[in-house]
């Protein structure tokens, strides 16, 4: 009967020892961390279920999902890193104590976000046409067709997701991660259910994609709203601090959010030149690059949550001057992290071929997808903690500048150029590609490891 007491006990002392301090302890991370999984894992499980749906409708129609999903990657990826700007300013208000501020730096996020949605969907609708010709002119004529229904779809619903993610942002900077799982729950499940009705029920492939992403962002945008001026308790944001825009706040914001906006950019940028690359080898090779990328995304559910869960930490220690507290909770989530990899791994393996009959593959690619995934595995456990990790604590410390050059030149200078060499020179195909990504994460790491085992990044001022 003592045992399992004392297993608990030792369990407790573990914790404390690593995940508690001064700031913050272990049962706020749980509270913070548990939501957060669970919503990642909702994202990413959803994305497999959405895939294996639109798979239903032939290797084209994933094809084309595929290359728009990469240049969505990139447009929305300029939002969401100025709604990070907003979770780090937020978190960092929260940690010294200033409420008044913290709704000062919520209202701000969530109108500066929503406004550069508008243009940048505005953008993608207007010039849709260009970028599908310049971007991905070698695919096949289906595969285009279905590009454009689904680009010009997705960039109508990017003012809806801004909202979402602008609110759900500065509520993880406060540490309200529930009520952020709840909104992120209701447009996800909206949207697998109803690409279920569109797809499956009424066989509208690409088309009924589109009109499923629209609505279900678009409700979870009112409900974000409704929750931020109606039912949260602590923030007191009204409709007119949106509207009055406070340009000290905007500016604390855009110096975390806009070098980070522009690490995406380029960073997504060298995404999408990968994706040329991918094209030029063959619909085949576009739909194992696809089916890879789900499988990635299954094994970085539980890291992914915890890069998010380590900005509103570093972020509230960093915001009390606590530097001891941040640097050992870095650590903490490192290995953390990559034990999850190691974990995931022996979940995901035994189940492979289940996994990839889902999307339906052709059957000379199902050997390209297993050794794709199996070089990628192995490589993330000792590499991507450090890339994805460590950059995400130098960030809610207010280090963004740093960040995003590191990661803009390892993405052009290894990603791209050696994606190039490997996977079209050397003619490795789509391995070469991947190869090259893992170099990447190798390089990038490496230096944001020494970056923070130095003493520039606790030296940066966001409040």
């Amino acid at each position: 009967m003592l045992e399992p007491k004392v297993k608990v006990k030792q369990g407790r002392l573990f914790l404390d020892k690593h995940f508690s301090g001064e700031s913050i302890d272990y049962r706020q991370i749980i509270s913070l961390f548990i939501p957060l999984l669970v919503d990642q894992a909702f994202v990413v499980g959803l994305n497999l279920v959405n895939t294996a749906m639109i798979s239903s409708s032939g290797v084209a129609a994933i094809s084309a999902v595929n290359m728009i999903d990469s240049l969505n990657i990139f447009l929305i990826s300029v939002f969401i890193a100025v709604s990070t700007g907003g979770t780090v300013v937020v978190a960092q208000y929260k940690g010294s104590g200033n409420e008044l501020m913290v709704s000062k730096a919520t209202a701000g996020a969530v109108s500066s976000v929503s406004m550069m949605a508008f243009f940048i969907g505005l953008f993608g609708i207007v010039f849709h046409g260009p970028l599908l010709n310049v971007l991905f002119g070698a695919a096949s004529p289906e595969v285009m067709d279905n590009a454009r229904t689904y680009l010009i779809g997705s960039s109508l619903s990017y003012l809806g997701i801004a909202v979402v993610e602008a609110v759900c942002g500065a509520l993880r900077g406060i540490g309200r991660t529930r009520a952020s799982l709840v909104l992120s729950l209701i447009m996800n499940l909206v949207y697998v259910l109803l690409n279920f009705v569109f797809i499956n029920g009424l066989h509208m492939g690409v088309f009924g994609m589109t009109v499923a992403i629209n609505i279900s962002r678009y409700l979870a945008a009112v409900c974000a709203l409704v929750y931020l001026f109606r039912l949260d308790s602590s923030l007191h944001v009204k409709i007119r601090d949106l509207l009055a825009l406070n340009w000290t706040m905007l500016k604390r914001i855009m110096s975390i959010g806009l070098p980070f906006a522009a690490e995406q950019m380029f960073f997504n940028g060298g995404k999408i030149l990968t994706q040329i690359f991918i094209v030029s080898l063959g619909t085949y090779a576009i739909a194992t690059n696809a089916i890879s990328s789900t499988l990635a995304g299954v094994m970085q559910i539980p890291a992914n949550a915890l890069s998010l869960t380590l900005i509103t930490v570093v972020g509230q220690c960093m915001g009390s001057r606590n530097v001891k507290d941040a640097r050992k909770f870095v650590k903490s989530f490192l290995w953390l992290s990559s034990a999850s990899f190691v974990l995931m791994g022996l979940l995901i393996f035994p189940f492979f071929h289940p996994l990839v009959s889902l999307f339906h593959p052709p059957a000379e690619i199902v050997g390209d997808i297993f050794l794709v995934f199996l070089i990628n595995s192995l490589a993330q456990i000792p590499l991507w903690s450090v890339s994805f990790i460590t950059p995400s604590a130098l960030r809610a410390a207010g280090d963004s500048k740093f960040t995003s050059m590191v990661s803009m030149l390892s993405m052009w200078l290894f990603r791209v150029v050696l994606g190039y060499v490997l996977g079209i020179v050397l003619n490795m195909g789509i391995v070469g590609v991947w190869l090259a990504m893992n170099c990447e994460w190798g390089v990038r790491g490496f230096i944001f490891l020494r970056r923070f085992l130095g003493e520039k990044w606790v030296k940066h001022r966001v409040i």
